[in-house]
C-alpha cells in the first residue's frame, strides 16, 4: 500500500463534479423557493392602499346624494342622508367589478346584469345579498376606511350608514 501526499495539481473527478454542481443546485432552488413562501405570506397592501386604512379626503368632498370610486382602495364611497358608506366594488354574485352608472343612479354588474342602488342593495339580476361594505371612520374631518375588514350583509339597515 503506497501513500501519495497531497497534490496541488490534483484534479476533480467528473462524477465528484457533477455531484457538487448537482447539489449546489438543489440548495439554490430550495433557497428560492423557501424565500417565494415568505414573500407569499407577507401583506402586500402598501400604506393607504386596499388591505389597509385609506384616507380619503375630506367629509365636504363628498356632497350628499354623490357615489364616488375610490381607485386605490378598490371601494366606492356613497353619501346617502343616513351618512357615509363605502362598499367594495366587487359584485356579491361573482366577483365582477361593478361600475356606477350616472345616468342612471345605480351599478350595473356587466357579468349578469346585477343591478344596486346608492346603499348597495340589490335592484335586480341574480345578486344574492347587497354590495359588501368596509368599515368608516371620521377623524378631524377626514374619512378614513379600513379595507382589511369586510362587512358581509344580508340587507341594507341605517345603522350600517356612519353619520356626517
Amino acid at each position: 500500500m503506497s501513500f501519495e501526499p497531497p497534490s496541488e495539481n490534483r484534479k476533480i473527478s467528473r462524477r465528484r463534479f457533477l455531484l457538487s454542481a448537482w447539489a449546489a443546485s438543489i440548495v439554490v432552488l430550495s433557497g428560492q423557493s423557501f424565500s417565494a413562501l415568505l414573500r407569499f405570506f407577507q401583506p402586500m397592501a402598501e400604506p393607504g392602499s386596499f388591505g389597509g386604512k385609506v384616507n380619503i379626503g375630506n367629509v365636504s368632498e363628498f356632497p350628499l346624494g354623490s357615489v364616488t370610486h375610490v381607485q386605490k382602495g378598490r371601494f366606492y364611497v356613497s353619501h346617502v342622508d343616513e351618512g357615509i358608506l363605502a362598499m367594495w366594488h366587487r359584485c356579491t354574485h361573482l366577483g365582477c367589478t361593478v361600475p356606477w352608472s350616472d345616468g342612471e343612479d345605480q351599478f350595473h354588474c356587466p357579468c349578469h346584469g346585477g343591478l344596486y342602488n346608492t346603499k348597495g342593495e340589490v335592484l335586480g339580476g341574480p345578486p344574492p345579498r347587497p354590495l359588501d361594505l368596509f368599515p368608516v371612520e371620521i377623524a378631524d374631518g377626514d374619512i378614513i376606511v379600513d379595507t382589511s375588514h369586510v362587512i358581509e350583509r344580508s340587507q341594507y339597515d341605517p345603522a350600517q350608514a356612519t353619520p356626517v
